[in-house]
């Protein structure tokens, strides 16, 4: 929970509000692929890949 503390801390402090979004897509994506993994989806999502 610091980590994110820390991160919102430097986002609001330098403005880089443009990170956000990138960050938020990187997250989705990490989860899609922790859950998809064991199910029927996990071979299509590694395709795209």
């Amino acid at each position: 929970m610091e980590f994110f503390k820390d991160l919102w801390q430097f986002l609001a402090e330098r403005k880089k509000w443009w990170l956000v979004p990138l960050i938020m897509v990187l997250l989705l994506i990490g989860a899609l692929l922790i859950f998809a993994e064991g199910s029927a989806i996990g071979s299509f999502i590694y395709t795209l890949f």
